[in-house]
């Protein structure tokens, strides 16, 4: 992640992944699917998170479920401060 990262090779978002998944599968390796538990309730959102997995399992990209969205921010976006961005639900590595 951190090489994908000082690469610029990340998409973050539910939204923009889906748009990505759509133009250009053949070049995402890893999709990342973050939820807290509080989440699980969210009918969109899992969903959302549903659609995404199968299109992965159809184009054999990895599928790696993180429980900890905030975690995953201190990770990729340590110059973001305490806020997690938005959407960062999804994360798709290219």
């Amino acid at each position: 992640l951190s090489k994908a990262l000082s690469q610029r090779s990340l998409t973050l978002g539910v939204y923009e992944a889906a748009k990505l998944l759509n133009v250009d599968p053949d070049n995402v390796v890893l999709c990342l699917l973050a939820a807290e538990e509080e989440e699980a309730g969210d009918a969109a959102l899992q969903i959302h998170f549903t659609l995404l997995r199968a299109f992965c399992c159809e184009n054999d990209i990895n599928i790696l479920r993180v429980s900890n969205p905030a975690r995953l921010a201190q990770l990729l976006l340590p110059a973001a401060g305490p806020d997690p961005p938005a959407d960062l639900h999804c994360v798709l590595v290219t």
